[in-house]
């Protein structure tokens, strides 16, 4: 089993990069997550891994942080819930935001992933309860995490798609206000 590799990264194209270990191009799909925050080509990086082995190849998946892997691999469990589809919703949530919204039971977060309908969130909501929490370092209770749900669903609510409010959000102080957080996050979103 491969668990984590180190080199250098060859080629970027998403989801799949290409990292050179030692003269060997390892192929890794990796979730857009991972992707955005992976240093540019020929810089060193390294990945947690997890190995696919089925009829048709190997295939590898890369991760910058345990808690994606782990996800992942929980995401695998689910009957149903394919490598594609377990990609898909790391680049579409965060650990964290999955975990608060299987915490929430918030099926509205998961059918806006494209590929998961109303079904499969229902069937992801119900497998994975209680199985996050502790990975995704967002406790229900917790005031800032509270903040930073209300931020990112007032952005949502004004018309923002995930992708947009994720980003914004990532850029605002861990500590911050609901009202704070909105204002930043908006005057964020008009400079692109």
């Amino acid at each position: 089993m491969i668990g984590r590799l180190t080199g250098l990264i060859a080629e970027k194209n998403p989801p799949q990069i290409v990292l050179d270990v030692g003269g060997v191009g390892y192929e890794l799909d990796v979730p857009m997550s991972t992707f955005y925050n992976l240093p540019g080509a020929g810089e060193r990086t390294t990945l947690l891994t997890h190995l696919a082995v089925r009829e048709d190849g190997h295939f590898l998946y890369g991760f910058l942080s345990e808690a994606e892997r782990f996800a992942f691999r929980l995401l695998l469990k689910i009957s149903g819930i394919g490598a594609r589809t377990a990609l898909a919703v790391l680049s579409g949530l965060s650990v964290g935001d999955l975990a608060a919204a299987v915490a929430r039971q918030e099926i509205g977060r998961l059918v806006k992933i494209p590929g998961i309908g109303k079904k499969t969130a229902e069937r992801l909501l119900l497998e994975l309860k209680g199985k996050l929490a502790e990975v995704g370092g967002a406790a229900p209770g917790v005031a800032a995490s509270d903040a930073r749900d209300d931020v990112l669903n007032a952005l949502l609510a004004l018309g923002y798609n995930d992708k947009e409010a994720t980003a914004a959000l990532k850029q605002l102080p861990a500590d911050v206000a609901t009202a704070d957080g909105i204002r930043q996050a908006l005057k964020l979103l008009s400079k692109v």
